[in-house]
């Protein structure tokens, strides 16, 4: 009785170690994924309650959120990244629908205003700082360059290829998709997106997503590798910059640039003073020549004269 006994509790052990690994999250690897009762599978995200829709791209506030969780795990175990204080990696603070807070302040208490992408728009400051609205960040300009490959491709071929992984992989609409340029090894990627509907994808989210696959630092599940292949071959990717333009200016304080101008001022007054020398120098010059001349000639002319009887 006892070995079938053991035999049954080890099936209910499988079953139930199967049922688990089906109820995983296949966008957001850094989610805690249960099945409850019904069967039904709910993620929530990694030191927050905050559940998951797996169907779709988590917004990258909620993802740096959680990236922040596990890098404070890494620093608490003597990681050497340790907590960078910069613009890039920052804990951030998200509404409920997963977007960024016009906000954002890091632990001292700084405190700056960002676009929907997140990124700082303006000068840092302290608690008093008020932001408004959000800005829509509406263009992201993604700058990419491949290594060398055994054959040449056109450009038609991976303008395809790379339209086919953002609408497969990344779910962006074709729409959003407003240019996509090859010039051997530089590819240009161009995203518009001044207003989208709830079931969009955001191009923020879609950038993120892309530059973690790029950098071989994957979101999705069991860190699936993002293969570009063009002609039967993978586009190796060595290069990445991304850049974002919001549907209004940035606002920054003049005086982050004085030092710069004061620098650009002094070195203009310098040449213009050397110029001015130089040009005083040469006059000096030919009006010492000329008077030179003068004397020569006079002399020529007096020194006959002394000789007449």
């Amino acid at each position: 009785m006892e070995p079938l006994l053991g035999l049954c509790l080890a099936l209910i052990l499988v079953g139930a170690s199967s049922a688990l690994n089906n109820c995983t999250c296949a966008t957001n690897r850094w989610t805690v994924c249960a099945q409850g009762g019904s069967g039904n599978c709910t993620c929530t995200l990694v030191g927050s309650n905050h559940k998951v829709n797996c169907s779709t791209l988590t917004s990258k506030c909620l993802l740096m959120k959680a990236e922040m969780v596990l890098l404070k795990e890494k620093h608490f175990w003597g990681h050497p990244w340790g907590l960078l204080d910069n613009d890039g990696i920052y804990n951030p603070d998200c509404e409920d629908s997963g977007m960024f807070k016009a906000r954002q302040c890091n632990h001292t208490n700084t405190c700056w205003c960002v676009n929907t992408a997140g990124v700082r728009r303006t000068e840092k400051g302290d608690k008093s700082l008020s932001c408004g609205e959000v800005v829509r960040t509406s263009w992201i300009y993604i700058e990419l360059k491949h290594k060398k490959r055994p054959s040449t491709v056109s450009g038609s071929d991976v303008v395809n290829a790379l339209k086919h992984v953002l609408e497969s992989r990344y779910q962006l609409h074709s729409k959003y998709i407003a240019a996509i340029k090859y010039d051997f090894p530089f590819i240009q990627i161009r995203l518009n997106q001044k207003q989208k509907s709830r079931c969009d994808v955001d191009i923020a989210d879609v950038a993120y997503y892309f530059e973690k696959d790029i950098k071989n630092n994957s979101i999705f599940h069991s860190n699936s590798t993002l293969t570009v292949s063009v002609n039967g071959h993978a586009l190796d990717i060595e290069e990445l910059q991304i850049y974002y333009v919001d549907e209004k200016p940035p606002v920054f304080c003049m005086r982050q640039l004085l030092p710069d101008v004061s620098t650009m001022l002094t070195v203009v007054t310098l040449t213009a003073g050397c110029g001015i020398a130089g040009l005083l120098i040469l006059r000096w010059l030919r009006t010492r020549k000329c008077k030179e001349t003068e004397i020569t000639e006079m002399d020529e002319i007096r020194a006959p004269s002394l000789q007449l009887p």
